[in-house]
C-alpha cells in the first residue's frame, strides 16, 4: 500500500479477465486503497468497500457505516500506510483473498498509534469490479510474544 495521499480511485470497471489480470488488479487495489485511507476521504475509501463490508480486529466487528463515520468526523485519520510484504492473492472464481503485512500510523481520539499488522481482505467481483466485503487485522507478534502453542 502506498503512503501518499495522491488521488487514486478504486479499480476501473473491467470485464472478467484472465487470472493474471485479476491478480494485477487486486495487487493495485492494495496500493490504491492505502492511498485512499491516507487521504481521509470517506467517499474515496467507501469506493473499495461493498455495502456489507465489516472489519474484524481485536476490538471486535465494526460495520462499514461506523468506520466511515469515524473518518468523516475526523476522529480517525491515517498519516501513513504501506505494505511491507508482497500481497498473497488467491482467486476463487468471483471471490478473492488478499493477505499482506501493513504498517500504518493512525490518529484516533487525539492519540497517535503506530501499527504493524497482518491484514486479510475478502473481495467479491460484482459487475466486473472487485469490492471488499471483509477486512481482518491481526497485530504482528513482537519478539517478546510467546508462540501461539506455548
Amino acid at each position: 500500500m502506498g503512503e501518499s495521499g495522491e488521488h487514486e480511485t478504486a479499480e476501473p470497471a473491467a470485464d472478467r479477465g484472465a487470472p493474471d489480470d485479476d491478480h494485477a488488479r487486486l495487487a493495485a487495489i492494495v496500493d490504491a486503497w492505502a492511498a485512499a485511507i491516507v487521504s481521509s476521504d470517506a467517499a474515496r475509501i467507501a469506493d473499495f468497500m461493498a455495502d456489507e463490508w465489516v472489519i474484524v480486529s481485536e476490538s471486535g466487528i465494526a460495520e462499514r457505516e461506523a468506520f466511515l463515520a469515524y473518518v468523516e468526523s475526523g476522529d480517525l485519520t491515517h498519516s501513513a500506510m504501506r505494505a511491507v510484504t508482497p500481497p498473497r492473492i488467491r482467486i476463487y472464481g468471483d471471490t478473492a483473498t488478499v493477505t499482506v503485512r501493513i504498517t500504518n500510523t493512525a490518529h484516533y481520539g487525539g492519540r497517535c498509534f503506530d501499527a504493524d499488522e497482518w491484514t486479510t481482505d475478502v473481495f467479491v467481483r460484482r459487475d466486473g469490479r472487485w469490492r471488499c466485503v471483509l477486512s481482518h487485522i491481526t497485530p504482528v507478534a513482537t519478539p517478546a510474544d510467546p508462540p501461539p502453542d506455548a
